[in-house]
């Protein structure tokens, strides 16, 4: 007797008559499965080593192609799902629990959740105009909006759905190095390489000596290597200096070298430093060069009407990258990058024959396979769609006020604890802070920090300023209270006073 294609397939496919309702039935079978897990694990990561957590995946997981019967009234689909869900689940640091802070990782709002979910059922993929007509007219819609909530007024501004803030950046470094080096047709980067392009001069990127580290990465993939990218000194709130920043392209300048980008950065990963915008911009223009602002984290700013402000400046950049799986509560990915200039992105243009040839497009069937490194590329945008028809941007903005009213309470709460010691106030989101342990202080945060993580009790971040080693809350939880951080901050004194005793006991 012949296998039915449902069974071939797992329980079949999707996007097939009445697989929505297959998927309906698979997703309460996970849900009930996520809950009993989170229930059992109850901190915010299992109290497990990685041996351990590895231990349990490998169990769960079973040799490939050996999996038992299906039990009564089941699927092996709905058995399989519900079995490694519960391993996940169980061995997951849950971001929506209150002493999970450690990173740039949101809880997702749950409206956001269900749209992906949707988004994965139907597979659109944005490459072409005939794997996604109503997708490709949503990410156009929205990124318009985005770039005007930026700054960018009128019809010509451009922009892209991106994984996050390292193919953002990438991307507006890839762009801003054809800008500069395409001087004539047969001085083009993209077509004849960076060396022929730069005809001896040395292109070079500067940014804050803090900027994220994808800054360098993308200088290695662009062909201009790490070394091209000169660090501007910052100040104590991790900010950029423009006025060091105006001697490092006078310097560049003397010296032959040619200046391909300024990276500002609106939201440092650690005390959340916003560079002078409007300043470096004034600079960047003076010089000619191309600004992009690295506002992957203080991008979601721009939702709220009190914080906004922060931000002055921002459209007066070529390009911007944001990430909306930050504060903007989407699930990973949901990143974006805008540019002034719809016409800057022509570095990526491309027209092939299979996907948008070019009389397809003078027919008025667009294509956005010119606007990303990518080729196939999923609806992410639909997530941010729904999100921002259900909250709106002022309901957005509530949650980057809550989330930064928290912080100062936590940051106040740090100040009165006689064992921590506060960094700097914050600039956003994040509080960074350490026990005090005297000269021992190095080792003591260290080994508190893996203490709380063996224990299943606490995801706190770890970080170096002026090469001490401090600990780092990042707060991006609307639900959680001061009394949640009051109870994550005894944690760590608890944990500090555990270890400094322990330090002292061994010596």
């Amino acid at each position: 007797m012949p296998t039915s294609a449902a069974t071939l397939l797992a329980d079949g496919l999707a996007g097939a008559p009445g697989g929505p309702a297959t998927v309906a039935a698979l997703v309460e079978a996970a849900t009930r499965a996520l809950a009993g897990a989170c229930a059992e694990r109850e901190g915010p990561l299992p109290a497990q080593t990685p041996r351990q957590v590895a231990d349990a995946v490998r169990e769960a997981l079973g040799p490939l192609d050996g999996a038992a019967p299906p039990g009564p009234g089941h699927t092996v689909a709905a058995d399989v799902l519900t079995r490694l869900t519960r391993a996940l689940a169980a061995g997951a640091a849950d971001p929506a629990h209150p002493r999970c802070a450690a990173h740039l990782h949101c809880p997702p709002l749950a409206v956001a959740v269900a749209a992906d979910t949707v988004a994965s059922v139907l597979n659109q993929s944005l490459d072409s105009w005939d794997q996604a007509p109503a997708a490709t007219a949503m990410e156009t819609q929205v990124v318009a909006e985005l770039a005007d909530l930026v700054g960018y007024r009128g019809e010509h501004a451009g922009g892209v759905v991106t994984s996050g803030g390292t193919e953002s950046n990438l991307t507006a470094l890839l762009l801003a190095r054809d800008h500069a080096l395409t001087a004539s047709p047969d001085r083009d980067a993209s077509r004849h390489g960076v060396a022929r392009a730069a005809d001896g001069a040395r292109p070079r990127i500067l940014c804050g000596k803090v900027a994220h580290f994808s800054v360098q990465r993308s200088a290695a993939l662009l062909g201009l290597g790490e070394d091209a990218v000169v660090t501007v000194e910052v100040d104590s709130q991790h900010r950029m200096r423009p006025a060091a920043l105006r001697e490092a392209l006078l310097r560049l300048r003397a010296d032959g070298d040619l200046p391909v980008a300024v990276v500002a950065t609106a939201g440092t990963t650690d005390l959340g430093g916003i560079d002078p915008l409007g300043a470096i911009a004034h600079i960047a223009r003076e010089f000619g060069v191309w600004l992009h602002v690295d506002a992957a984290y203080g991008g979601g700013l721009l939702f709220s009407r009190r914080l906004r402000g922060l931000l002055a400046g921002l459209e007066r950049a070529d390009s911007v990258s944001m990430d909306l799986h930050k504060l903007g509560w989407q699930p990973v990915a949901a990143g974006i990058l805008l540019t002034r200039e719809r016409a800057l992105f022509a570095p990526l243009s491309r027209s092939v024959d299979y996907l948008n040839p070019t009389d397809d497009e003078e027919a008025g069937y667009p294509s956005l396979l010119g606007y990303s490194l990518r080729t196939t590329r999923r609806a992410d945008v639909f997530k941010i769609a729904v999100t921002l028809r259900a909250l709106g941007t002022d309901g957005l903005g509530r949650l980057v006020d809550l989330c930064r009213d928290l912080t100062l309470r936590t940051a106040a709460h740090v100040v009165g604890e006689p064992r921590l010691v506060l960094a700097a106030s914050p600039s956003l989101t994040t509080v960074v802070f350490r026990y005090d342990a005297g000269e021992h202080s190095d080792t003591v945060n260290a080994r508190l920090r893996r203490r709380l993580l063996r224990e299943g009790r606490a995801v706190v971040g770890r970080t170096q300023v002026e090469g001490r080693v401090w600990l780092k809350l990042t707060l991006l939880n609307p639900d959680t209270t001061p009394d949640d951080t009051a109870s994550l901050l005894a944690e760590v004194v608890a944990a500090g006073d555990a270890e400094a005793a322990a330090l002292k006991e061994s010596r």
